[in-house]
C-alpha cells in the first residue's frame, strides 16, 4: 500500500524501539504516490483494527494506548464512510445523468429519421403537390372504385405516419423528462459531495489532532515499553549467565551429564550420583551429587542441551504459526519442540499434544528442562514453557513478542508439569478451551482467523497495537529495509528467491511494515482512500504492496504471483482483486500456508 512522507505523528524510542529504518532508494515510495496507488489496504467496510481486550497488551500503558487509539479509529472512520457514501451517491447519479443524456439523444435521432422518412415516402408516391389527403384525392379520382381504394390507401399512410411520429415524439419527451430528473439528481449529489468535501477536510483535520493527542499515550506507553524492554533484556541476560555457571561448576566438578536413558531409574543411577527426592519419593530422570560439601543437580545431557539451546535463543521474535520452531523467530511450542528435539528428545508440535504424550510430574518436584503448560483451563493448553527454577521459566511469549525469562505461572493457570527426559505416553485427555471463549495462544490473544475464501491476514498478533510493534519483534524481507512479522518475512523472501528464477531480478517492495504515525499521515492526506490508521494488515506487519509489473493486473509478474505465492503463504485478498470492490493488484497479504 502507501507509505506516508512527513509523518504527522513523531514516535521517539529509545534504541529505536518502534522506529524501523525506511526503504533503501530503490524501493522508496513517492511521498504521495497519487491515486492509482493510494488504497484503503483493507476491505470495504472494514471497523476497528484490533478487538483483544486490556489484558491481552504487554503493558497496561500499552492497553490505554490501544483504547484511545480505538476511539480515534472509530470516529475517523465515520468520516471517511461518509465521504466514500456521498462519492458513491455522485458516481451513481453522474451515471444516470448520462444514461438518459444518451437516450434522450438517440430518441432526436430517431425521430428525425422518421420525419425524414416519411416526408421522402410522401415525395415518391404522390408527385403531386403536399401531403397526400382526402380532399386532393376527390380531385384526383376517375370513378368511385378509385376513390374508395385510394382513401383507404390515404388513411393508412396517414395513420403509419402519425403512430411513428407519435411514438418518436413520445420517446424523445420521456427521455427529456428522464435527463431532467437525472440533472437534479446529479445537482443533489453534488450538493451532497460539496458539503462533504468540508467533512474531508474535517478528516484531515482531526488526524491531524490526532498527533497532538496520542503523543501523550504513546510517549507514555513508549517508556513502558522501553522499561520493560531493558528490564527483560537484564533478567535474559542474568539468567543466562547463572544458566553458564550451572554447567561450568558441573564441568569443574568432572560430572558428565549422563543420557536420559541413564537416569531413567532412580534406583540405578551411574556411580557417584544419588536420587533428588520429590514430594512422592526419589525422582525419575533427575539425580545430584556433590561437590564441596554442596549439594549439585544433575541433569539428563538432553536436557541441559534443551536448555541451553533454549537459552541461546533468548531475545529472538515470537511468531503465531509458521517459522515457529526458529531459527529466526519462535513460537511457544514451537521453541519447546525445536529445542528438545533437537537435543535427542522428540516431541509434538502443538502444546495441547505435548501435554497429552509428556508423563507427568508434581508442579512441586518441577526441575530445570521440565515442561510447564499454561491455561487456565477454560482456554485449553494455551501455551508451554521451559521451567528454569522455582520462579521462573523460559518462553516464546506473544504479549512480549519475544523469547523471554517469564514468570512461572501460578494457581489455575498452572495445568501441569511434565519431564521430557522421561520419554512419551500414550495421549492422555487434556483440557480444551470452552466455547465461546477467547482464543489464548502462547500467552496471547489471537483473533479470529479470515473467513475461508476471503484469503487474507488474520491481523493482531501480539501485545502491541498496530504500527507500534517493537522494531525487534520484526524481521527484514532481504529487499531494501522493509520488515514484516518474521514468518512472513521468512516465506517472502523464499517467494522472491522463486520469483527471480523466473524473471532474474527479485520482487520489487514499495512498502511493507508500516508504523501508526505513517498510516496517521496517509489518512489525513487521503481520508477518502486511506485505512483508517491502526486497521491495515501494514501495521501487523503482514503486507507489502509490489512493483515491478505486480502493480497491474494481467502482467506477467501478476500472473506468475497469482499461480504460485499462495503455495508460500502470501495472497492478493479478495476484496483486492477485479470486481470485488476495491482492486488493489499491488496489496498482497501473508495468510499462512
Amino acid at each position: 500500500m502507501r507509505a506516508g512522507a512527513g509523518l504527522a505523528l513523531t514516535l521517539v524510542v529509545a534504541g529505536a524501539l518502534l522506529v524501523v529504518p525506511t526503504a533503501g532508494a530503490q524501493n522508496e515510495v513517492p511521498a504521495d504516490p497519487g491515486d492509482l496507488r493510494v488504497e484503503a489496504g483493507v476491505a470495504p467496510g472494514t471497523g476497528a483494527g484490533d478487538p483483544r481486550p486490556g489484558e491481552a497488551f504487554a503493558d497496561p500503558q500499552v492497553a490505554d494506548l490501544q483504547r484511545t487509539a480505538t476511539d480515534v479509529q472509530a470516529e475517523l472512520g465515520e468520516l471517511a464512510g461518509r465521504v466514500e457514501a456521498a462519492e458513491a451517491e455522485l458516481g451513481t447519479a453522474t451515471a444516470q445523468l448520462q444514461h438518459a443524456t444518451a437516450e434522450r439523444l438517440e430518441a432526436e435521432a430517431q425521430l428525425n429519421a422518421i420525419r425524414g422518412e416519411a416526408d421522402q415516402f410522401a415525395k415518391s408516391v404522390f408527385t403531386s403537390l403536399g401531403r397526400p389527403d382526402n380532399v386532393r384525392l376527390l380531385f384526383s379520382a376517375t370513378n368511385a372504385s378509385d376513390l374508395l381504394n385510394g382513401k383507404s390507401m390515404v388513411d393508412h399512410l396517414r395513420a403509419g405516419q402519425d403512430a411513428r411520429l407519435g411514438s418518436a415524439l413520445d420517446r424523445q419527451r420521456r427521455a427529456v423528462e428522464a435527463e431532467g430528473a437525472a440533472a437534479g439528481a446529479e445537482k443533489t449529489a453534488a450538493e451532497r459531495k460539496t458539503e462533504l468535501d468540508s467533512r474531508t477536510g474535517d478528516a484531515a483535520n482531526r488526524a491531524d489532532a490526532v498527533s497532538s493527542e496520542l503523543r501523550g499515550p504513546i510517549d507514555a506507553a513508549n517508556a513502558a515499553v522501553v522499561e520493560q524492554q531493558k528490564a527483560q533484556r537484564d533478567r535474559n541476560s542474568q539468567t543466562a549467565s547463572n544458566w553458564k555457571a550451572y554447567t561450568d561448576r558441573l564441568a569443574a566438578a568432572g560430572i558428565r551429564p549422563p543420557t536420559a536413558a541413564a537416569l531413567a531409574d532412580p534406583a540405578r543411577l551411574p556411580a557417584g550420583l544419588r536420587p533428588l527426592m520429590g514430594s512422592g519419593g526419589p525422582q525419575a530422570g533427575v539425580a545430584e551429587s556433590s561437590v564441596d560439601g554442596q549439594r549439585i543437580l544433575v541433569l539428563p545431557k538432553e536436557t541441559i542441551d534443551a536448555v541451553t539451546a533454549g537459552i541461546g535463543a533468548l531475545g529472538k521474535p515470537y511468531v503465531p504459526e509458521d517459522g515457529g520452531e526458529g531459527p529466526v523467530a519462535y513460537s511457544c511450542d514451537g521453541l519447546v519442540r525445536s529445542v528438545f528435539s533437537g537435543a535427542g528428545l522428540p516431541l509434538p508440535a502443538a502444546a495441547g499434544e505435548q501435554m497429552a504424550a509428556g508423563k507427568p510430574v508434581p508442579l512441586a518436584d518441577a526441575q530445570p528442562g521440565d515442561l510447564v503448560f499454561v491455561g487456565p483451563a477454560k482456554y485449553g493448553v494455551q501455551s508451554v514453557g521451559v521451567v528454569l527454577d522455582g520462579r521462573t521459566m523460559l518462553a516464546a511469549d506473544a504479549r512480549l513478542a519475544g523469547v523471554v525469562v517469564a514468570d512461572m505461572p501460578a494457581g489455575d493457570s498452572v495445568l501441569g508439569v511434565a519431564r521430557p527426559a522421561l520419554g512419551q505416553r500414550p495421549a492422555a485427555e487434556v483440557p480444551q478451551r470452552g466455547e465461546n471463549e477467547l482464543t489464548w495462544r502462547c500467552g496471547g490473544v489471537e483473533v479470529p482467523p479470515a473467513a475461508p475464501g476471503t484469503d487474507q491476514a488474520a491481523g493482531a498478533w501480539g501485545g502491541f497495537p498496530n504500527g507500534l510493534i517493537p522494531a525487534g519483534a520484526l524481521c527484514p524481507v532481504g529487499i531494501g529495509a522493509h520488515v514484516l512479522r518474521c514468518d512472513a518475512a521468512q516465506t517472502f523472501a523464499a517467494l522472491s528467491e522463486a520469483f527471480a528464477g523466473t524473471f532474474g531480478r527479485p520482487l520489487c517492495v514499495t512498502d511493507s511494515y508500516r508504523t501508526f504515525a505513517g498510516q496517521v499521515d496517509l489518512y489525513r492526506r487521503k481520508p477518502a482512500l486511506a485505512a483508517v490508521p491502526g486497521t491495515s494488515n501494514h501495521g501487523w506487519g503482514l503486507a507489502v504492496d509490489m512493483c515491478g509489473g505486480v502493480q497491474s493486473f494481467g502482467t506477467p509478474e501478476y500472473g506468475w504471483l497469482a499461480a504460485n505465492a499462495r503455495s508460500f503463504g502470501w495472497v492478493n485478498p479478495g476484496w483486492a482483486q477485479p470486481g470485488r470492490g476495491r482492486e488493489e493488484p499491488w496489496h498482497w497479504e501473508f495468510a499462512g500456508r
